[in-house]
């Protein structure tokens, strides 16, 4: 039955779903692009709370079509020089080993509904199970977490197969301390090993912390790409490293600093 309900239906249903457990009666909206960003902010709200197979089963099928389309391979990319990539493009439509996710210190991704971050559009597209991970490894932890460090997690519907959350330092009106640039490096660092660790073959770094956090683009940039060398260097990783760019500015900043 899953199988044989088209796109519109199964977003209908997840829709219905979510709007039940908040006791609304709202019509779906017949156009999908209206209703994918109902979709969208509903599961960006949703607590995270256990929910049945079959809204598990109806969301997976849903999300594994709906990221199918305009995938890139990490492995068709190019190197701008040993190991290290420059790609421009969406995160979430990179198939890699792991991809990074800017986080909060809460871990449980973005809950303002359909807000314009990495933070958000990660969780979305690899839907409900992601938080509920995330929600197990903070529960065990006991407390937020810290800016820096790194957790490893499954990446569910997204094309990749991991997600590493970091969250980076908060920088106030663009004036970056050397405890900040300490901090930046860490999440890049911490990243790192961990994917080594987990004997990853690749990894996609968004610009972490260069979002809603504050932290220049022109300086992060250049933290990003020493570190990622500088580890490369003194441990001879054989990882291979994606820079991810989205728009023309951030692309000609990494490229300015990788050649």
């Amino acid at each position: 039955m899953i199988m044989s309900m088209s796109q519109h239906e199964r977003l209908g249903y997840l829709i219905s779903y979510m709007q039940k457990e908040k006791n609304m009666t709202e019509a779906v909206p017949e156009n999908f692009d209206e209703a994918f960003e109902v979709f969208r902010g509903l599961a960006n709200e949703r607590p995270a709370e256990a929910v049945t197979v079959d809204f598990i089963e109806i969301q997976d099928a849903f999300l594994k079509e709906y990221n199918g389309e305009d995938l890139t391979d990490a492995g068709s990319l190019t190197p701008v020089t040993e190991r290290l990539y420059l790609w421009q493009g969406d995160i979430t439509t990179l198939k890699a080993d792991a991809i990074v996710n800017a986080a909060n210190p809460d871990m449980l991704g973005c809950l303002i509904p359909n807000h314009d971050c990495i933070d958000n559009i990660i969780h979305t597209k690899a839907g409900v199970s992601l938080r509920l991970e995330c929600a197990k490894i903070m529960e065990a932890q006991g407390r937020k977490e810290a800016v820096g460090r790194a957790k490893i997690t499954s990446g569910y519907n997204l094309p990749a197969d991991h997600v590493l959350h970091t969250v980076g330092p908060y920088v106030k009106d663009g004036k970056v301390s050397p405890m900040k640039e300490e901090l930046l490096k860490k999440c890049y660092m911490s990243c790192l090993k961990v994917a080594d660790r987990e004997s990853l073959s690749n990894i996609a770094f968004c610009s972490i912390s260069t979002g809603v956090f504050g932290f220049p683009k022109e300086a992060a940039a250049k933290i990003a790409v020493q570190t990622v060398k500088e580890y490369m260097n003194n441990t001879n990783s054989e990882l291979e490293v994606i820079f991810n760019v989205f728009d023309d500015e951030d692309l000609n900043i990494y490229r300015k600093h990788l050649t």
